[in-house]
């Protein structure tokens, strides 16, 4: 007897990106959890899902973070390197200074382009 596991792969995605999804749903066919959750990234998105792409894509390529980081850091677009040690700090790693300084650049840039 063969006993096949089937293996699912997982997509980490922005909040922007979780709010185009559920903006499709007819309201009508949503249920409850997907109204409150559209709800609440509706108030927490603080930009585009072409821009979240983006700095999420920058972060990967030119800081080194894992896809998991990037999407977490896309997410919360921190301002001040202060906001940034809160999130990383669970981590459990250490950002170099020059790797913070970029993560608020990128961060920075994608903000003045959509203010």
């Amino acid at each position: 007897m063969s006993i096949t596991k089937e293996k699912k792969k997982i997509k980490l995605v922005t909040l922007p990106e979780v709010k185009e999804y559920l903006e499709k749903i007819d309201e009508e066919a949503s249920d409850q959890i997907q109204r409150r959750t559209l709800d609440y990234v509706s108030k927490f998105a603080q930009t585009t899902k072409k821009d979240a792409q983006n700095v999420k894509k920058r972060l990967v390529k030119e800081t080194k973070l894992t896809e998991k980081e990037a999407v977490e850091i896309s997410n919360i677009m921190p301002k001040s390197k202060e906001e940034l040690y809160v999130f990383t700090s669970g981590w459990k790693k250490l950002l170099p200074e020059e790797i913070s300084q970029k993560i608020l650049a990128i961060i920075k840039e994608s903000k003045s382009k959509n203010p």
